[in-house]
């Protein structure tokens, strides 16, 4: 996916260069997957130079898994492609975006649900897609187009009798969006945006996800 640079803002936190440069300066963690399900989701980022957004869905309500509630466009990983490939392949199903490898950025830490998966982050640069966008209406219900300024928000931490561990929430225009999305988003926020290489894998769901 071919992507003309030349009129990005230097000021433009979301821009391909700028991300690609922090990401190349962290390093990412993997997860054990033994008795896990290996899923992929994309962090996609594109727009109109100086206003990039990234990219976030709402599922169906009707669905049987995780009804009506926010997510990164991704999915399981299929056997015998790479969790890569799985991120790529889910974009295009999800949202009708192609992208390749030379598209991603980088990648994120590892995150283990409660739900059975460990999921692999992908940053992965989608270009100016208004032309290519096409939900699939039988897994996104609505797209949500985030600004910097949403995204550049700080996390909340919420302590749960049920976890010694704090539940992460990531503010998002009138509510607020839960680990695994919250965490992974956060995490996101801390490399792309301040160069903090701030580590989400041990921050908990809430409990009605831990199913």
């Amino acid at each position: 996916m071919s992507d003309d640079t030349s009129a990005e803002s230097a000021e433009d936190l979301l821009d391909r260069r700028s991300v690609a440069r922090e990401l190349a300066r962290f390093t990412h963690r993997t997860a054990e997957a033994d008795g896990l399900r290996a899923a992929a989701v994309a962090v996609a980022l594109g727009g109109a130079p100086g206003d990039r957004r990234m990219l976030l869905t709402k599922r169906p309500s009707r669905l049987r898994a995780h009804p009506g509630q926010y997510a990164l466009p991704g999915g399981g990983v299929d056997p015998g492609e790479s969790a890569m490939q799985a991120c790529l392949r889910e974009l295009h199903e999800e949202l009708g975006i192609r992208a390749v490898a030379a598209d991603v950025l980088g990648r994120l830490d590892d995150y283990v649900t409660r739900s059975g998966y460990v999921i692999t982050p992908f940053v992965v640069w989608v270009g100016d897609y208004s032309s290519t966008l096409r939900p699939n209406e039988d897994e996104v219900s609505e797209v949500f187009e985030v600004t910097v300024d949403e995204l550049d928000v700080d996390a909340q931490f919420v302590s749960i009798p049920e976890s010694s561990r704090p539940v992460i929430r990531w503010p998002y225009r009138t509510g607020a969006i839960h680990a695994p999305t919250g965490a992974i988003v956060h995490q996101f926020r801390e490399v792309a945006l301040h160069g903090r290489h701030t580590r989400v894998a041990d921050f908990e769901q809430p409990v009605f996800a831990w199913r």
